[in-house]
């Protein structure tokens, strides 16, 4: 009989609160720019005001969680704002917690397309747009950058380091949109299609929640994309796509 795999109990995967980066390529979408006009790189790009305060009420819904519900280890990007998302959060609940920092968990790379939109995609590379949309989301690999698939490989590696190392503990994942969705294409074992209706209904909000726990030796949605925590504390609800095929 094979031993069941050493893993959390519960895992909390939270999108980063709104960064720079973000208003950056909204702004440049709606005015139909080419180039989003960042001056960092992806990997140092901070959280706006409006990220901090919502990194706040995510801290604040941590403090309220009962003992038994609360995080017991971070699991992080490396990313800036990431990093800034957890260590407010922890600061604001008062936590002193673990913090597991690993590069697989950082954000999808977009090779030759990073800062461009997606206007920007087809004026500067028409047939990397094309092959875009002849591949799909999932399997489009831009030249120096990495497919949906490419990240979901990495998120596999990271989860069997990981995960035997807390095993049965309660995990705060702190990353970006584009991985909270490959998270729950692997836990949940998501078909191809099944994860692209959900990225068709929505993109993944900054500091929303979405919770899985493990039972049965599987893992179960309990919520996703949940901003509760926002609206009661009247903190700013953003969805930012990110820059050509969801960034940040």
């Amino acid at each position: 009989m094979t031993a069941p795999a050493a893993t959390p109990t519960s895992l909390v995967l939270v999108r980063h609160g709104e960064s720079v980066g973000n208003v950056a390529a909204t702004r440049a979408e709606r005015a139909g720019a080419l180039v989003v006009d960042v001056e960092t790189r992806d990997a140092d790009t901070p959280l706006s005001d409006r990220g901090r305060a919502q990194a706040r009420a995510l801290g604040l819904r941590l403090a309220a969680l009962p003992p038994d519900e609360q995080p017991e280890v971070i699991w992080c990007s490396p990313y800036l704002r990431t990093l800034e998302t957890a260590r407010i959060a922890l600061e604001t609940a008062g936590l002193d917690l673990p913090v597991r920092v690993d590069e697989r968990l950082r954000d999808r790379e977009l090779g030759i397309l990073d800062r461009l939109t997606w206007r920007g995609v087809q004026d500067r590379y028409p047939e990397e747009a094309e092959r875009r949309r002849h591949l799909g989301k999932m399997y489009h690999r831009p030249p120096g950058g990495e497919s949906w698939a490419d990240v979901a490989l990495r998120l596999r590696a990271a989860l069997g380091d990981l995960a035997p190392r807390d095993e049965g503990r309660r995990v705060l994942v702190v990353v970006h949109d584009a991985v909270v969705m490959l998270l729950r294409y692997a836990l949940e074992e998501l078909t191809e299609d099944e994860l692209m209706t959900v990225v068709r209904e929505r993109s993944v909000r900054n500091a929303s929640l979405t919770r899985l726990d493990r039972a049965d030796g599987a893992w179960r949605l309990v919520h996703f994309d949940d901003v509760e925590h926002l609206a009661e504390l009247d903190a700013p609800v953003t969805e930012h796509e990110g820059t050509g095929d969801t960034g940040g």
